[in-house]
């Protein structure tokens, strides 16, 4: 999807369509707010970071993941918008319906993405013909597909249309905001080895760091690269993977189905709040993030067993602790009940920046004996008993 979090905003701010818009922060504009009223970057003050931004914003330097302070500096008329996620999710859900309903094979990839395989829609009706006319039937399905998505949703996609998912990623970002790609492994040395080799999905800042070092800038470069040496400096089975990568070879298959291994909730806050002075606001979220938790579960159709606390203090330090119940449960009492013991084993003596709830040892209600869920409510759970 194109600047997913941005574009649906822009479904509730058409008005801002054109201008810099930058996501990021905690939800705290309710909706029906006038254009006029949004702040800009200039205003901001916190330590918040950037979801996604329009492409108006992204050509003045900024981009997700930066800190919306520094992002002040660089576009300091910039609206600002809050991340609101129930409405990403929504529509993410949208989007992936309407693509199926084409091509049922899917990869769900996360909010914004998948992977398709079109192979046997494009050879339909046992027809495959020359390689020239299968590349003409796919783009045509790429483009059905873009229109299903627009249709559902009001939001452009980006398509990238190639033999194997490795390349598929990369394509899909060639020609953003709403194009198809279509590439052949013969187009890999003229289109992919110009690219940087951050460019390759696996390859993150510190593996290209240590490239760089050793002269390798692109792709191309990465391409012709002793094996051995890579081999040498990034281990037999990386080493290898990066070769190969970078030749366009990608043996992957698109999975349509897997279960996830757990489900988790967590908040960064902008200020970092006290286990004491701020006992109260601590003990509000970390309820919420719970309740979160037996949401997603309940949607999701899981339950799980094994229940765990993340707590990241403000010298950047994590701690995680778990716990595991008798009985598996989506049952917001129980996981905060089990939730709070795993706290009573972390040291309260600092200020805590990022609090998280996460479950898993996850099953299908039914697969194995449960105990009736609690019915009593939360408002008088306290978070430092």
């Amino acid at each position: 999807m194109d600047a997913f979090y941005a574009s649906v905003e822009l479904l509730r701010y058409p008005e801002l369509r054109g201008r810099p818009v930058v996501i990021g922060g905690r939800r705290r504009i309710v909706d029906g707010l006038s254009a006029g009223a949004i702040p800009t970057l200039r205003e901001y003050s916190g330590r918040g970071v950037i979801t996604t931004a329009t492409y108006e914003a992204r050509a003045l330097g900024v981009n997700s993941g930066m800190g919306l302070m520094k992002a002040a500096k660089l576009a300091p008329d910039a609206l600002l918008l809050p991340a609101d996620f129930d409405q990403y999710r929504r529509y993410s859900r949208l989007f992936k319906e309407a693509v199926r309903a084409l091509a049922p094979l899917v990869e769900d990839r996360g909010i914004d993405e998948i992977y398709m395989d079109l192979s046997a829609l494009v050879m339909s009706g046992g027809e495959t013909g020359p390689a020239q006319v299968l590349w003409v039937r796919a783009r045509e399905l790429a483009a059905s597909i873009q229109g299903a998505v627009r249709e559902a949703t009001g939001l452009s996609c980006s398509v990238g249309v190639t033999p194997n998912k490795l390349l598929s990623k990369i394509a899909s970002d060639l020609e953003k905001p709403g194009g198809v790609t279509i590439l052949s492994h013969d187009d890999v040395p003229t289109r992919i080895w110009p690219l940087p080799v951050r460019k390759v999905n696996g390859i993150g800042p510190k593996a290209t760091l240590r490239l760089e070092a050793l002269g390798i800038r692109t792709i191309g470069e990465l391409a012709q690269a002793d094996p051995q040496m890579l081999l040498q400096h990034f281990g037999k089975s990386y080493g290898a993977w990066m070769h190969d990568a970078a030749h366009g070879r990608d043996d992957r298959e698109v999975v349509v189905y897997s279960e996830p291994k757990s489900i988790s909730r967590e908040t960064t806050f902008e200020d970092d709040l006290h286990p004491v002075r701020d006992r109260e606001q601590l003990t509000r979220i970390f309820t919420d993030l719970c309740v979160r938790v037996a949401e997603d579960l309940q949607r999701k159709g899981y339950v799980g067993k094994t229940i765990g606390l993340k707590l990241r203090y403000d010298n950047f330090k994590t701690v995680t602790r778990d716990c595991t119940i008798d009985e598996p449960t989506r049952d917001p009492v129980r996981i905060r009940r089990a939730a709070g013991e795993c706290l009573k084993r972390v040291a309260l003596d600092r200020r805590i920046r990022l609090l998280g709830v996460r479950i898993g040892t996850l099953s299908k209600p039914g697969s194995e004996p449960q105990a009736p869920e609690a019915k009593r409510g939360l408002a008088s759970a306290a978070l430092f008993d």
